[in-house]
């Protein structure tokens, strides 16, 4: 019980150290994403782009963002927070769907739409925290091998789309291979994927994707430097040391 409590603890210090914009902008992209995936901009049989793609760079350059300034560890913890949220809201989205309306309007696709399909919401929300852990750890990792100028623009562009795009590649693979491959076949009348075009679709949808974060990434990397120089999170760091320093006392 006190695990517990100890680790609701440091989410709401941590929560209360990042700026309020940035996990709002996170959480509102990936309920977003999940929304938008509803809808394919374009299909052959070699790629399939949904409308989750113009919001999904949002959701990777704040990960890295946050793995940047507060560690992967930080980052990864807001990610599951913001999988909760997502699955809260699908929660009442699909109560909604359920209600009868007598309005006599024919809400059919409004049902559908927000409704959702419960596999694809599981598929996503795996390849999600998956591809999350993925592009935290990654991002950190690359970041330590720039020992003489960590904070640099060379260092913060290498590690961000690096680990984007190895993130976003198996965010998409996991996607399509449990949705696909695995869980068509059976609830949708056998309407399947091979792993060839599992493949082909996550490579092309990673580099599109990876185009939109270069495009946005000096703004990141703005607010990193300013969230440094402001000692943005020094409540989170603080609690971190406290609980290091009590471990040592042991």
């Amino acid at each position: 019980m006190n695990f517990i409590k100890s680790k609701i603890k440091l989410m709401v210090v941590l929560l209360r150290s990042i700026p309020s914009s940035v996990v709002a902008l996170f959480v509102i992209s990936v309920i977003a994403m999940n929304i938008l995936a509803n809808k394919t901009l374009f299909m052959n049989d070699y790629i399939a782009i949904d409308g989750g793609i113009l919001i999904s760079w949002l959701s990777f350059l704040s990960m890295d963002i946050v793995t940047k300034h507060f560690g992967p560890v930080a980052s990864t913890r807001l990610t599951i927070f913001a999988i909760l949220a997502n699955l809260l809201t699908c929660f009442i989205f699909f109560i909604v769907s359920i209600i009868p309306s007598n309005s006599g309007e024919d809400y059919t696709a409004f049902n559908t739409i927000i409704g959702g399909t419960w596999f694809i919401l599981l598929s996503s929300t795996i390849a999600f925290i998956s591809s999350a852990i993925i592009n935290n750890f990654t991002n950190y990792l690359i970041g330590k091998l720039f020992k003489s100028n960590p904070d640099g623009k060379l260092a913060f562009f290498s590690r961000t789309y690096v680990s984007t795009i190895l993130g976003q590649f198996f965010d998409n693979l996991i996607f399509a291979i449990l949705t696909f491959m695995i869980f068509a076949p059976i609830f949708w009348d056998g309407f399947h994927w091979t792993f060839i075009q599992c493949v082909t679709c996550s490579a092309i949808g990673a580099v599109l994707e990876l185009v939109l974060e270069i495009a946005f990434s000096p703004i990141g990397y703005l607010i990193t430097k300013r969230w440094k120089r402001e000692n943005v999170g020094e409540q989170y760091f603080l609690y971190l040391e406290g609980i290091k320093n009590k471990e040592t006392d042991k």
